[in-house]
């Protein structure tokens, strides 16, 4: 009877017959066997149902090792990292017992407790086990604690890839990238996942140019892109403006199936937002199969910033009606930006008071700004003045930054030295707010000021940020900044640009005869 039940329980493929198949258990008698109960377990793990496992392994008065360790498993990867070291408490572990508890201890985390487990790992001689030695890198590198992980890693008698990838991610998470990299390139055996490491930490750091040319040497080595190395360069190209590398990944994207995956979908969304491909951007979010608040949120911001604002708040009214996605701060960031950009004073107010009032969501110093700015891009100073004075926050530098904005353009010079000494306070060394309010003071002519302005920015010994940019040939990035002749090729370049405006201006005179 039991090895019947046994391997019906093997083939077991939906909750549904889960349950039925334990009523015959019950029936039969067999709910005592550890070896059932096991099955169960397992299987309830698989379906994310753990609360019907634990009950399960409650009935079994005298459960064996192997209950044991298949409900700490299922308690560790469901994140119930709690109850899975409760149990642990209550048994003598073995080498399947310890990886759960450890994932437990780092997912609290609790680096104390890990330590303890540690020294039990060695009194019990599993500390030579390979999969014990791998969760014990991994419980130190996900509490930060790099120092005793690279002692655990110099210990290993053998080291995988398991290994190598765990503690270059880990460095790579931290933006330790010399480390990372100086490991990466020592490792034996490389995986997709240790390129995966090294391409997202580079854009975690802003190295954007060093996570995309890691993305190319990927597959160079014939290493193919997964949807997690995909996701993880995306932010790179939107950041560098690598419209061609972008469109490539997506058509990568969809031959492969990745399409179907929602986070992929929301990466190629902003990607083509951000690099003004707003139609493509489009096309993406109808297409998808399913949406999360990431989508709408990056689907209406990509329209605002696109100069699409009517269509933005469009876009969230279907969202708030027809959708059973709720809108979160993300969310009306877009939306009030969106208004801020159309110049839409009455929707603008009405969408940021409907945050508290019918979302329950706490307005943030960004979507403060984007009021501010709305209000002082319509000549509404004063009004945005009071929106400043009744923050519950102080406001930062970008808040007055932009009311400074406002004021050059409605020549309100006392509202402008009032935002200028604040941000005076906030950013004393940024020359651009300095050169905005010299350009105030001349609009209305008031040149004595301007010479004050001068002298204290000389005073001060202020200089401007040379001015750069990017340029997308043959999928690499280049970048070229105002006065630096560092490049190699800065001579043919220049001489390139002399021959373009020789040209320019013979056909300039052509045109006059």
């Amino acid at each position: 009877m039991e090895d019947r039940i046994s391997l019906k329980l093997r083939v077991c493929s939906s909750f549904i017959e889960l349950k039925r198949i334990h009523a015959r258990i019950m029936v039969s008698s067999l709910s005592q066997s550890s070896f059932l109960a096991t099955q169960i377990v397992n299987t309830c793990n698989v379906c994310a149902r753990i609360d019907y496992a634990a009950k399960v392994f409650d009935q079994v008065r005298d459960p064996n090792i192997f209950l044991f360790n298949a409900m700490t498993k299922a308690y560790a990867q469901n994140n119930h990292f709690r109850e899975a070291i409760g149990l642990y408490k209550h048994m003598l572990g073995d080498r399947f017992t310890y990886p759960f508890v450890l994932k437990s201890c780092a997912g609290l985390p609790q680096l104390q407790l890990g330590e303890q487990i540690h020294t039990q790992v060695v009194k019990s001689g599993l500390d030579s086990e390979d999969v014990v030695q791998n969760s014990l890198l991994e419980m130190y590198t996900k509490v930060d604690e790099l120092i005793t992980a690279h002692k655990v890693f110099d210990e290993m008698t053998e080291r995988d890839s398991v290994s190598w990838n765990t503690i270059i991610t880990a460095h790579a998470r931290l933006g330790q990238m010399r480390e990372a990299r100086a490991l990466f390139d020592s490792m034996p055996n490389r995986t997709v996942v240790s390129w995966t490491a090294l391409i997202s930490g580079y854009s975690f750091v802003g190295c954007f140019s060093d996570a995309v040319e890691m993305f190319h040497q990927m597959q160079v080595e014939g290493f193919e892109p997964d949807d997690i190395s995909i996701v993880s360069v995306l932010p790179a190209c939107v950041q560098l403006g690598a419209l061609e590398l972008g469109k490539w990944i997506h058509a990568y994207a969809d031959k492969h199936g990745l399409l179907k995956k929602t986070f992929i979908c929301n990466a190629l969304i902003e990607l083509h937002s951000k690099c003004g491909s707003i139609d493509q951007a489009l096309q993406i979010f109808d297409e998808m199969p399913q949406r999360d608040v990431i989508s709408w949120s990056t689907m209406i911001g990509g329209l605002a910033m696109n100069s699409r604002a009517r269509e933005a708040v469009k876009l969230f009214q279907f969202m708030e009606n027809q959708s059973r996605t709720k809108p979160n701060g993300v969310t009306f960031l877009g939306l009030l930006a969106a208004c801020a950009h159309a110049g839409l004073v009455d929707e603008g107010l009405h969408y940021f008071n409907s945050m508290k009032n019918i979302h329950g969501i706490e307005p943030g110093l960004k979507h403060y700004g984007c009021i501010v700015d709305l209000l002082g891009r319509m000549g509404y100073i004063d009004q945005a003045v009071e929106v400043i004075e009744g923050m519950p926050i102080p406001a930062d530098a970008a808040i007055w930054g932009s009311l400074l904005s406002s004021c050059r353009s409605r020549g309100n010079v006392e509202t402008a030295v009032r935002a200028m000494d604040e941000l005076v306070k906030l950013e004393p060394d940024e020359m651009g707010n300095l050169l905005l309010l010299s350009g105030i003071y001349a609009k209305e002519k008031r040149w004595a000021d301007v010479a004050t302005m001068r002298r204290f920015m000389r005073s001060r010994r202020l200089t401007k940020t040379p001015a750069c940019s990017l340029v997308e040939v043959d999928n690499g990035v280049h970048e070229f900044t105002a006065g630096d002749d560092s490049n190699p090729r800065s001579t043919e370049m220049a001489e390139m640009l002399r021959l373009l405006r020789s040209e320019e201006h013979e056909e300039e005179i052509g045109s006059k005869k």
